[in-house]
């Protein structure tokens, strides 16, 4: 089945500024981001598919939580368990942080030789993180995990899920700002020292007094910013008005970005092709002399071998110049990528190629 070719073309002059976008649209505030909290567990409940009595991995701390509850059975009395599971746990906090009593969703993989965890529950289990591990110390508690098991794929039986099955029991907030101070931190696709530059001089415009500076670019990525004496007290308002500011639409580097594997073509930015003749397999070229003249029912057809690229005439064209007569040819998704790629490596396409 032939690929489908999607382009996307972003056309942008520096005469007129658009304004499309706001500080919070391409950036996130320092602090704000995620983290992973780490457990390991035992399931139970399985129908003869856990890790078997020989396992002592988990046949260990069956006994272990067996001695809690007054029943001390030993390993050799488990030898013959076929219904528990050792496990491991996975949560992740979101970027915003967690408060005591949040749930969470909590993802389970086998680490011993079961079979499937389907059916199985999980016994209420301590998970900690994000903390250094300190050497012959109890590590924090920051949530509890129970709950039954949920396959998300069916042909993969030792991996699943437990919706909600993860418990806060301490907060997590998101800490943003540390000594009245914040970072902006720029998505990376946005990441240049123009945006930055841009931003830090709206804030400046937007917020600053006469003779301050309140937002700095440290580099292409990170800016500072530096909350002002007036709103230390009671910081979200300026935060806010920092975050729906808006940012004029920057002409954006010549980008071509191509992913095989679905002949996807994505092209940002001005892309500019070198003059520049092109053959490909599958192009023919046909002529008649004298040339007819051309009715609906006897339409002339045209048909080339070669692409002449120079629209403009003044040493230069547009790669979507390219893109629009390669469509006109029905050249194949496939051989359009093929042909931009030879463009890059004969040094006519004049923008970054990014191949996925």
């Amino acid at each position: 089945m032939r690929s489908t070719l999607v382009i996307l073309t972003i056309l942008l002059t520096t005469s007129t500024l658009a304004y499309a976008v706001k500080v919070a649209d391409i950036t996130r505030i320092g602090g704000q981001r995620t983290n992973v909290l780490t457990g390991m567990g035992l399931v139970y409940g399985l129908k003869g598919t856990g890790d078997g009595g020989d396992f002592l991995p988990a046949i260990k701390p069956l006994a272990a939580m067996l001695a809690k509850f007054s029943n001390n059975a030993s390993i050799t009395e488990l030898s013959n368990v076929k219904n528990v599971a050792l496990v491991s746990l996975v949560a992740t906090i979101p970027a915003n942080g967690a408060r005591d009593g949040d749930h969470l969703d909590v993802y389970i993989t086998s680490l011993g030789a079961a079979g499937s965890l389907r059916g199985g529950r999980l016994f209420v289990c301590p998970m900690t993180g994000p903390m250094p591990v300190n050497e012959g110390k109890d590590q924090p508690i920051f949530s509890l995990a129970e709950g039954p098991i949920v396959l998300e794929d069916p042909s993969t039986p030792t991996v699943g899920v437990i919706k909600g099955g993860c418990v806060m029991e301490v907060d997590l907030p998101a800490k943003s700002i540390e000594n009245n101070r914040f970072w902006l931190i720029l998505e990376d696709p946005s990441a240049n020292w123009t945006t930055a530059s841009t931003i830090t001089k709206i804030i400046n415009d937007a917020e600053a007094s006469a003779g301050e500076i309140l937002a700095v670019a440290i580099d292409q990525k990170n800016i500072l910013v530096t909350i002002p004496d007036m709103e230390r007290d009671r910081p979200d308002s300026f935060i806010s008005r920092i975050q729906r500011l808006p940012v004029p639409m920057i002409p954006s580097e010549a980008r071509v970005q191509i992913n095989d594997r679905t002949g996807t073509m994505i092209v940002t930015g001005d892309v500019e092709i070198s003059p520049v003749v092109i053959s490909h397999k599958g192009l023919t070229i046909s002529t008649i002399v004298p040339q007819p003249i051309p009715t609906a029912r006897q339409p002339i057809i045209e048909e080339k071998t070669t692409v002449a690229i120079d629209t403009t005439n003044q040493g230069g064209a547009k790669l979507q110049d390219l893109v629009n007569a390669l469509e006109q040819l029905k050249v194949p998704a496939e051989d359009r990528i093929i042909i931009v790629k030879e463009l890059y490596k004969t040094g006519k396409l004049h923008a970054k190629l990014i191949i996925e």
